[in-house]
């Protein structure tokens, strides 16, 4: 019943920008934390935002200043605008509800070239 499909990943420039959705249904959104995480191969999956139910946000160093992540509860969407986009931010971009033990997309590949 509950699934978490993300969209918008692809190929930009670095300084380009991106804006990835998640979308979600199911009984997910309901006083859920929402989150992005990014992992790129051969490393550790790594924490980029998360949004709680009250709006509130959090973001990794990395990411600070250049990503806004947001959420539209009425379209069970939780979003991850990327601004100034790095080579670095390379990854497959998932989306998660209700923290690490909760529910995981398959992900959505970003790849930013120089």
């Amino acid at each position: 019943q509950v699934q978490l499909v993300e969209s918008g990943g692809g190929l930009v420039q670095a300084g380009g920008s991106l804006r990835l959705s998640c979308a979600a249904s199911g009984n997910i959104f309901r006083n859920n934390v929402m989150a992005w995480y990014r992992q790129a191969p051969g490393n550790q999956r790594e924490f980029v935002a998360f949004i709680n139910s009250d709006y509130s946000t959090n973001y990794a160093n990395s990411v600070k200043g250049r990503f806004t992540i947001s959420r539209d509860n009425a379209k069970n969407t939780v979003y991850l605008q990327m601004n100034s986009l790095k080579p670095e931010d390379t990854a497959v971009y998932i989306c998660n509800a209700r923290g690490t033990m909760g529910y995981w997309g398959k992900g959505t590949l970003v790849t930013v070239s120089s």
